[in-house]
């Protein structure tokens, strides 16, 4: 009688686990990454392939952070999900190309890897407006600056740090500083790293209830608006925060009128959010005639704010 060997109960479940279209583990964890990758998230870390999720950089982020939440399965029917938290990437992914709803185990572990996320950024942006705080405190008044030079406007209520940098406050809604702006004598700027600034801030001059509120770019043209209307001017720090600022004001004051100045861009952001955000505000919205300039441009060469 000629004797067989049976294979053990572990290498029958590994089998099992190995779809016949795939030669190894290997590979279906470099097709998923290469799905990841062809949609912008890209991981050089090994990804671990056991069912649970996990927390992974990808590449371009800042550096330490953990914004990509993926779930990879090697059983009969290798299936994943990933989810890029600063790009709103979402997407599940099969080994044998169909898509399928998530396991409630899989929707319940995104959840809390959502919730985990959304905690990591509070706590950020908390630590950075304490930063802000801080800074501003010790920063002195500043009496002249290259940059506002150049720009010819006034320091208004602006401050100087030691390294030279203007510093502009960034407020939220309830007025509290969560976030600074630093602009350097070249014009380079920058923000707190995790500070908030989606529908926060900066202002020039002071506000009584149902007086007009001019809402600009950038602090240049906020404070050109100001001096050359003496209206109380918003800086909205971007075109895209353009929107949520005005409708923030509109919600802290329901009866002013509200005028957004935006920039006659080459690409026609400016343009394009400045409409936005007088439909967000119920208000209107400006734009400087001349291709490629904002109000800035306009009123430090003798224009006028033609509205």
């Amino acid at each position: 009688m000629i004797a067989t060997t049976r294979p053990s109960n572990n290498l029958m479940a590994a089998n099992r686990m190995m779809p016949l279209n795939y030669t190894s583990k290997v590979d279906i964890i470099d097709q998923f990454k290469n799905d990841m990758a062809a949609n912008g998230v890209i991981i050089r870390e090994s990804i671990i392939a056991d069912g649970k999720l996990h927390r992974y950089h990808v590449e371009g982020d800042s550096s330490g952070s953990k914004n990509a939440a993926v779930i990879l399965h090697l059983d009969d029917n290798p299936a994943g999900f990933y989810q890029h938290f600063k790009t709103g990437v979402v997407r599940t992914w099969r080994a044998d190309g169909t898509r399928k709803g998530l396991s409630y185990a899989d929707r319940l572990a995104i959840e809390l890897a959502q919730k985990q996320r959304q905690a990591e950024i509070l706590e950020t942006q908390r630590k950075a407006a304490i930063k802000a705080v801080n800074l501003w405190r010790d920063a002195t008044p500043v009496i002249s600056h290259p940059y506002l030079e150049r720009k010819q406007i006034q320091p208004h209520q602006l401050r100087i740090n030691r390294a030279g940098a203007l510093l502009v406050p960034i407020y939220n809604d309830a007025g509290l500083i969560v976030n600074l702006q630093f602009i350097n004598a070249d014009g380079s700027k920058r923000f707190l790293s995790g500070g908030q600034k989606r529908r926060c801030f900066s202002v020039i001059g002071t506000h009584a209830n149902n007086e007009t509120i001019l809402i600009a770019e950038g602090l240049a043209t906020a404070c050109s608006l100001n001096e050359h209307s003496d209206l109380f001017t918003v800086v909205a720090l971007d075109a895209g925060n353009l929107p949520p600022v005005a409708q923030c004001w509109r919600q802290l004051r329901p009866n002013a009128k509200i005028v957004i100045c935006g920039d006659n861009d080459l690409n026609e952001i400016g343009q394009t959010k400045a409409r936005e955000a007088a439909l967000a505000c119920q208000g209107t919205y400006l734009i400087p005639e001349t291709v490629g300039c904002d109000w800035n441009d306009v009123l430090t060469n003798g224009g006028a704010l033609n509205g």
